[in-house]
């Protein structure tokens, strides 16, 4: 019941209206009531938790994705969640935290992602207790790959370790990692609630994938890039398959053979009979198939020559080597002892190539860009297993591949701008996003920096570059090649000669992108930004880094290096 002036205003207010106002004002009322009736029900935990961090650390995206979904069904059950990227996580914060969740992917051979580095690097300093902490960890991987999901599990072993005390098990993934994370999510809830999570084996390692499509595609073309005299070998190659799917900005993956020769010597030296089968994941297949097609015999890992030594019982020093020079140094007794050696064999890890064409532009097909990958030991010339697995492939030969996605890098919105900096191999996803741009008729505008070594022999796609300049899909393009003048020249000096007008970019929301080698050239290229931003925006070095900072946490400074 009203006050007796308050209902006495109100009976004045609607003596005193229209019909119309009457409406409005009973539409107003009902929102309000409406809005108030809705927070009068928001959800409370049953427990009394009503605060958690998620923290995620991600390369292509998908941490980010499932940490902010489940956010959002952590707000539905009345929770408050704070999402934050593990590079920007501040690591004195961890002691004080009670309910914290890692979502974080594996990279490589075991590695976390770049921006879950500090934050891997710091819980295994041991150097403090974790004694309130409550945690739980998602770990995304691949398991095509020998290490999968190891960064999660080192993470969830670590905190551990320090006091912390888990609320869920561990929950590893695959690519295709939906319903693994739904269940990891309902885990969380049921603990958060004072339900008991299901205890599913921690370290258990979930079936394989389904999800993960594998294609069966033909080459339509395959080109060395690069031209007479020069000192690189680049193919493009161009695939057909039926109903492939993906975006711009996603690579494939490639599983790619050993060399028959290399398979054939080690077979001779180790007198064992190339047709015995042998059980492999549930399949009976011969040893010569499975050194030839399955099993990796590059370059093996310390930890398999570890085992190695043990099987052969003999003193090796650990260090990186081919499996063929190993049996020659320390031979097998007989061949029952190299089948336990096959036995100890890590399967071939996929290799990833940023895809080079457009869903829009190049219907049922996927183009991507290899290079030839040759390198020194003991004066002896060798090559990457997978480049030059490709770079003998001919015209209607098959080969097998899978898409793997890359959420974090995804074109903008067509009317926004752009900057592209990829130098050597690193053009190939911005093939595909100039390419896509073209097809769709996209409105922003676009500047490509693009490096190699010779204008002459090693300008990637120099014509379709050159048409799409033309014809003005690309706005800007600016090359450095560094081997055409007594001083090296690389994509860093082109953008920081073109500052003014690269910060004028920024200041408008363009949105950047670098693609290629990890070290030097991403370092180099993230200092010249921060460089651009200080020098050409009038910042301090602390305002540039923030610039910089901010420009990450918006999705508009986005890299794909390796």
């Amino acid at each position: 019941m009203l006050e007796e002036n308050k209902l006495k205003t109100l009976l004045n207010l609607i003596g005193n209206s229209t019909g119309e106002e009457l409406v409005w004002m009973n539409e107003y009322l009902n929102d309000i009531v409406s809005k108030q009736s809705s927070k009068d029900e928001q959800p409370v935990a049953k427990n009394g938790v009503n605060k958690i961090t998620i923290a995620y650390g991600t390369e292509t995206g998908n941490s980010k994705k499932l940490a902010t979904e489940f956010a959002a069904k952590a707000k539905k059950q009345g929770i408050h969640a704070k999402v934050q990227s593990l590079e920007q996580y501040r690591l004195n914060d961890l002691p004080k935290e009670e309910y914290f969740l890692a979502v974080i992917s594996t990279h490589g051979d075991g590695e976390p992602p770049a921006a879950a580095k500090k934050f891997y690097d710091h819980v295994h300093q041991n150097g403090f207790k974790l004694e309130k902490l409550k945690y739980s960890v998602l770990a995304l991987g691949d398991t095509s790959y020998p290490l999968f999901c190891k960064a999660g599990e080192d993470v969830d072993e670590q905190l551990n370790k320090l006091g912390g005390k888990r609320i869920a098990p561990l929950q590893k993934c695959d690519i295709d990692f939906d319903t693994e994370a739904e269940e990891w999510f309902s885990n969380i809830f049921r603990s958060l609630n004072g339900d008991s999570p299901v205890t599913a084996p921690s370290h258990s390692i979930p079936k394989r994938s389904t999800g993960k499509k594998n294609y069966t595609g033909t080459l339509l073309t395959h080109v060395n890039l690069n031209d007479r005299g020069s000192a690189k070998e680049t193919y493009h190659i161009e695939i057909t398959a039926e109903e492939v799917t993906y975006l711009p900005g996603d690579s494939i993956g490639i599983i790619p053979e050993n060399d028959k020769i290399i398979v054939e010597k080690i077979i001779a030296v180790t007198r064992i009979d190339a047709t015995t089968n042998i059980d492999y994941k549930d399949e009976l297949i011969s040893v010569y198939d499975l050194l030839h097609k399955k099993l990796n015999i590059v370059y093996l890992p310390e930890r398999v020559v570890k085992h190695y030594a043990s099987v052969v019982k003999k003193n090796i020093p650990v260090k990186r080597i081919d499996l063929l020079e190993l049996v020659k140094a320390y031979p097998v007794k007989d061949s029952d002892q190299f089948l336990e050696v096959v036995k100890i064999l890590e399967p071939i890890a996929p290799r990833l190539y940023s895809i080079a064409s457009s869903p829009e532009a190049h219907s049922g097909e996927v183009h991507i860009t290899v290079a030839k990958n040759s390198f020194k030991v003991e004066n002896e010339t060798k090559y990457g297993l997978a480049s030059e697995f490709l770079s003998h492939f001919n015209v209607d030969d098959q080969l097998k591949f899978y898409i793997h996605p890359n959420n974090q890098f995804r074109l903008p919105e067509e009317d926004k701008n752009i900057v592209m900096i990829g130098p050597g191999t690193g053009i190939a996803p911005f093939r595909s996003f100039i390419a896509e741009r073209d097809a769709t008729g996209a409105t922003g505008k676009s500047w490509l920096f693009f490096g190699e070594q010779h204008f002459t022999t090693d300008f990637l796609y120099q014509t379709e570059i050159q048409n799409w300049f033309e014809t003005g899909v690309l706005t800007k393009v600016n090359t450095a090649f560094s081997r055409d003048q007594p001083e090296k020249i690389y994509v860093q000096h082109k953008m920081l000669q073109h500052g003014a007008e690269f910060f004028e970019w920024l200041q408008a929301g363009s949105y950047v992108y670098v693609c290629g080698t990890k070290e030097p050239m991403s370092v180099d290229v993230e200092q010249t930004l921060l460089q651009i931003i200080e020098q050409f925006g009038d910042r301090s070095k602390e305002e540039a880094v923030k610039y910089l900072d901010d420009m990450k946490e918006d999705g508009r400074y986005i890299k794909d290096v390796y």
